[in-house]
């Protein structure tokens, strides 16, 4: 699994994010993206998972051939702290609907995914009722744990405190393995064990 970028460049009204930006991300390595609050960041991983068209330059998915850019999302798995999960559900509702649309990873199940999370005091508690920290865990557990080549994560830490940065750490260990991983950041725990960097202010 493989994503090129050729000059890729991405632009609101006349203003450049981002420009000139030629990379591969490669299956097996961890990249991480760069850059303050505001800088792009978050607009380059919209360019990457292929729900924004660049401004300019070409952007190609591929594994063993090209995947076109309308079904990389059957490909892809995004935990953000953006991403809004529905409030009615209970956690095990949750759990049940995601995995309807992606394959949960091997050796896994609802009830395992609830005792990684550590709340299985709160399964049957709907997710209005979870603390933000309670709220990105399962985001965060919901993506890594699906069986998808390519992970991207947005500031994967918001709303954790150091108990829950120490739990990203040990999920990114057991689930991020042999993925292309992509982590949007600013914040050196969330990505020193990247493989790779981009500073998206060499872009601008």
């Amino acid at each position: 699994m493989k994503i090129k970028l050729d000059n890729v460049g991405r632009r609101f009204n006349k203003e450049w994010i981002f420009r000139g930006l030629n990379k591969e991300f490669v299956l097996g390595n961890s990249y991480a993206i760069l850059g303050p609050n505001g800088s792009g960041k978050s607009t380059l991983l919209s360019v990457l998972m292929g729900s924004l068209i660049p401004s300019e330059g070409e952007i190609s998915f591929s594994d063993t051939k090209d995947i076109p850019v309308e079904d990389i999302y059957k490909h892809i798995s995004l935990a953000a702290p953006y991403l809004e999960l529905v409030e009615t559900f209970t956690l095990k509702e949750i759990i049940d609907f995601h995995f309807k649309f992606k394959k949960i990873a091997e050796d896994l199940d609802s009830k395992r995914l609830i005792s990684l999370l550590g709340l299985e005091k709160s399964a049957n508690k709907e997710i209005k009722y979870f603390s933000s920290g309670m709220k990105q865990r399962t985001k965060l557990a919901l993506a890594c744990c699906a069986d998808t080549p390519i992970l991207f994560l947005d500031e994967p830490t918001s709303n954790l405190d150091v108990q829950g940065i120490n739990w990203y750490r040990e999920l990114m260990k057991n689930f991020a393995k042999d993925r292309l991983t992509i982590i949007g950041s600013n914040q050196i725990q969330e990505y020193d064990f990247c493989t790779d960097y981009i500073q998206i202010s060499d872009y601008k």
